[in-house]
């Protein structure tokens, strides 16, 4: 088996751990911001978060053209630290969740998949991760 290349993208989330998580896990919350681009989106998202637990986001272009289930299996559960779960790829992911004196830092890293550039994966990974950032500050900052 050969080793998988590994892409890690950031970012720094003005919500405390504790939203930042709720947010993350909730299927509620994924459905809002789990969508690389403004043309696409997740209609269905399942959530079991414990280890051994699986999940599932339906990952959809609105103009109904294409999409795909987003699954796996967690293989780590820390409350608002670390979750790692393996997609039904086989690829693994880890999410960190780092408590910034009210801010949050999260850092992914995931397996590449061998189909597409490790840039566009990069930049993929990357715009959902911004998606995530946008709508966890609207809806914290909504909820004053």
């Amino acid at each position: 088996m050969t080793e998988r290349t590994r892409i890690t993208v950031k970012t720094a989330v003005a919500v405390p751990v504790e939203t930042a998580w709720k947010f993350w896990t909730e299927p509620k919350h994924i459905m809002r911001w789990n969508a690389a681009s403004d043309d696409w989106h997740t209609p269905r998202a399942t959530t079991d978060l414990r280890e051994g637990g699986t999940f599932m986001s339906r990952m959809e272009a609105k103009d109904g053209s294409e999409g795909f289930d987003f699954a796996g299996t967690f293989t780590e559960v820390i409350p608002q630290q670390r979750l790692a779960y393996t997609m039904d790829d086989g690829r693994t992911v880890t999410v960190e969740f780092e408590d910034r004196e009210g801010e949050t830092s999260i850092t992914e890293t995931f397996d590449a998949e061998e189909e597409n550039s490790v840039e566009m994966q990069r930049q993929g990974w990357q715009a959902i991760l911004d998606s995530f950032k946008r709508c966890a500050e609207r809806e914290a900052e909504a909820a004053k």
